[in-house]
C-alpha cells in the first residue's frame, strides 16, 4: 500500500495495512489491541513492546520485537531504543506506524520519521482532560497524527477518534447464584510500584462480605491474616480463571485491568488510587473512573464510600462487548 495513503482511508479501503504497532505495557498495550482489531491488519505486522506476563499473553500469534523498558521521563531509554529499533527494523517496509503511549513512542516514531512511514498517535482513553507527558511532545515535535478518544478536548489538531470504551454495554445477569451462599469476590489492586492500596483493602472488609471465596491479589499492598486466599501476583491464565470465576470483581481504576474486565463480559466495581493517600503518582485514576461511570459499564465509588451494596448491585450486571472501535 503507498505510504501516503492517510489513516482513515488506509482503514476504510479493505486492503491489509502492514503496521508498525507501538505500545508500552498495561492499559496502552491493551488499548491498542483491541483497536487494532478494526484496522485491516496485515499478518506481518509487527508489535514493539516490552515483555511481560500481559503482552506475552496478548502477543500470541502476532509478530513482536521486545525492547527493553522505558519508564516515564526516561531520555536514556528513549534514547536506547531509537538505536534497537533502528538497527531491528534495517530493512523492513511499514505503511503506517501507530502508537497509543506511552514513553515508548518516543522511541519509535524518530525511526519512521526517518524511514518516511506514516504515523499516528491515539491518546490513552485514561486521558480525560488533555494529552499525557508523551502526547505533548509527540504534538510539539510533529511526530505524528494526533488522535484523542474524547469529543471535550477533540480540535484542529486532535482528531476525535472512537473510544475503545465505548463498545460496552450493561446488560442484566440472566440469574444469580443460591440465595444465601457467599459471593465470591475478586480483589485485583494491579502491581504498581512502589504504590500501596490500602483503603481498598480496608473497604472491603468493611463490607462484611469478604470470605474464605475471596480471592485477593494485592501486588506491593501485602497483608496479612486477610480471609480467602491472598496473593501478591498472579500470572494472566489465573487472573483471567479467577475473574471469571468470580461473582463479583473489584478493581483498582488502571485502564487496562478495566478493559480487559470488560471484553471478558465483566461488570466490575472500580475503586480509583488516590494521590492524597500516596496510592498513585497523580489522580488520573479518577478520570478514567469518571468515563466508566458515565458510559454505565461498571460500578464507581471511593474507597470509604465502598459498602456491600455496592458490591451486590455489581453481581446483577455483566457486560456485553461489540468490535473493537474504528474510524
Amino acid at each position: 500500500m503507498p505510504h501516503a495513503v492517510g489513516y482513515e482511508n488506509a482503514i476504510a479501503s479493505g486492503v491489509p495495512v502492514k503496521y508498525l504497532f507501538i505500545a508500552s505495557t498495561g492499559g496502552h498495550l491493551a488499548q491498542l489491541v483491541r483497536l487494532s482489531e478494526s484496522m485491516n491488519a496485515a499478518p506481518d505486522s509487527l508489535w514493539v513492546t516490552f515483555e511481560t506476563e500481559q503482552s506475552t499473553s496478548l502477543m500470541r500469534g502476532r509478530r513482536v520485537l521486545y525492547v527493553p523498558y522505558v519508564r516515564s521521563r526516561d531520555v536514556r531509554g528513549v534514547l536506547r531504543t531509537i538505536g534497537l529499533v533502528r538497527k531491528a527494523l534495517r530493512s523492513e517496509r511499514f505503511d503506517r506506524a501507530i502508537s497509543t503511549g506511552a514513553a515508548l513512542a518516543l522511541g519509535v516514531f524518530p525511526v519512521a520519521m526517518l524511514r518516511r512511514i506514516p504515523r499516528t498517535y491515539i491518546e490513552s482513553v485514561s486521558r480525560v482532560e488533555g494529552p499525557s507527558m508523551t502526547g505533548r511532545i509527540v504534538a510539539a515535535a510533529h511526530l505524528a497524527e494526533l488522535r484523542t478518544q474524547h469529543a471535550g478536548w477533540a480540535g484542529a489538531r486532535w482528531k476525535q477518534h472512537p473510544s475503545v470504551l465505548a463498545q460496552f454495554t450493561r446488560v442484566p445477569k440472566a440469574a444469580a447464584g443460591p440465595v444465601g451462599d457467599p459471593l465470591k469476590i475478586f480483589v485485583t489492586l494491579g502491581t504498581i510500584k512502589p504504590y500501596r492500596f490500602d483503603s481498598l483493602v480496608n473497604g472491603i472488609l468493611a463490607t462484611g462480605l469478604a470470605s474464605e471465596a475471596t480471592s485477593w491479589q494485592l501486588g506491593d499492598t501485602d497483608r496479612a491474616g486477610l480471609p480467602g486466599d491472598a496473593r501478591l501476583h498472579v500470572g494472566s491464565d489465573e487472573f483471567d480463571r479467577l475473574s471469571a470465576d468470580a461473582d463479583v470483581v473489584v478493581t483498582h481504576s488502571g485502564v487496562g485491568t478495566i478493559l480487559g474486565l470488560l471484553e471478558r463480559g465483566i461488570y466490575p466495581v472500580i475503586v480509583p488510587r488516590r494521590k492524597s493517600r500516596g496510592e498513585h503518582v497523580d489522580d488520573h485514576q479518577e478520570q478514567i473512573a469518571a468515563l466508566v461511570k458515565k458510559l454505565g459499564v461498571g460500578e464507581v465509588c471511593e474507597a470509604d464510600e465502598l459498602d456491600a451494596d455496592v458490591i451486590r448491585r455489581a453481581a446483577t450486571f455483566t457486560i456485553s462487548a461489540g468490535k473493537g472501535a474504528a474510524l
